[in-house]
């Protein structure tokens, strides 16, 4: 008899923007499945919900998968999470979604809480289409391609970084995009030091050169709409 693989959203910051629905769920599931079992102890704490847990990250999901689709086989209703957000947004939770569909196990999504969502409501970007990279490639050449095929859509430019790689890739941004284009970092969504950047990218990326950065980013770039020729690969 399989049972239910709940898609459950957990807060990127803010404690209170967990759903109810997504707390009598909770409640009501067999297991909690989480990437980090620390911050999910703190989420159940909080909520006064007691749960077993099963860490499932990159390291470990591949001896993970066949243990969480034998339980949901077996009657066991589970609830996956991210640490933040939306799980199999950027996160291996993809992996596992995909194998229960194969095994054909009910997935209940729920809405709620994303990071990508928050932030491009509030950048002032345009909302009608986007491009959304996750992660980008770490090495720079790598970076260089996936932003420059993202450029040639014209459509805002959405990714996630870390705050100790956000300059050297704005700066690889700068030489993809242009210093002109605008751009929008979002940073600390939903907590007390929430904070949206604004500006060109040179007067962001110049402007970051004297601060202190902190926080997880959101990176949202308009580019330059491109001009006739710049993609032109015409023989001579």
């Amino acid at each position: 008899m399989h049972c239910t693989l709940y898609i459950v959203p957990t807060p990127i910051g803010n404690l209170e923007d967990i759903t109810l629905r997504a707390i009598r769920v909770l409640r009501e599931v067999d297991t909690v499945v989480c990437e980090d079992t620390r911050q999910t102890i703190k989420l159940l704490s909080h909520l006064k919900i007691s749960k077993p847990l099963i860490s499932f990250y990159t390291q470990n999901q591949l001896r993970r998968i066949p243990q969480i689709i034998s339980m949901l086989e077996a009657g066991k209703n589970i609830a996956l999470v991210s640490d933040c957000g939306t799980p199999a947004i950027s996160d291996p939770g993809y992996y596992l979604i995909k194998e229960a569909l194969e095994h054909n196990i009910n997935i209940v999504p729920l809405p709620g809480a994303c990071a990508l969502i928050t932030a491009i409501v509030a950048s002032g970007l345009p909302t009608d289409s986007f491009v959304f990279l996750g992660f980008l490639k770490r090495k720079p050449g790598k970076m260089r391609k996936e932003l420059d095929a993202a450029k040639q859509l014209e459509k805002a430019v959405i990714f996630y970084e870390s705050p100790h790689r956000l300059l050297k890739t704005l700066e690889i941004c700068r030489e993809v995009f242009g210093d002109n284009a605008n751009v929008v970092l979002a940073r600390e969504l939903t907590k007390k030091f929430e904070e949206f950047i604004r500006g060109s990218l040179q007067k962001v990326s110049d402007n970051l050169q004297n601060r202190e950065i902190l926080g997880e980013f959101v990176v949202l770039i308009e580019p330059c709409k491109l001009s006739v020729g710049d993609n032109d690969n015409d023989e001579q």
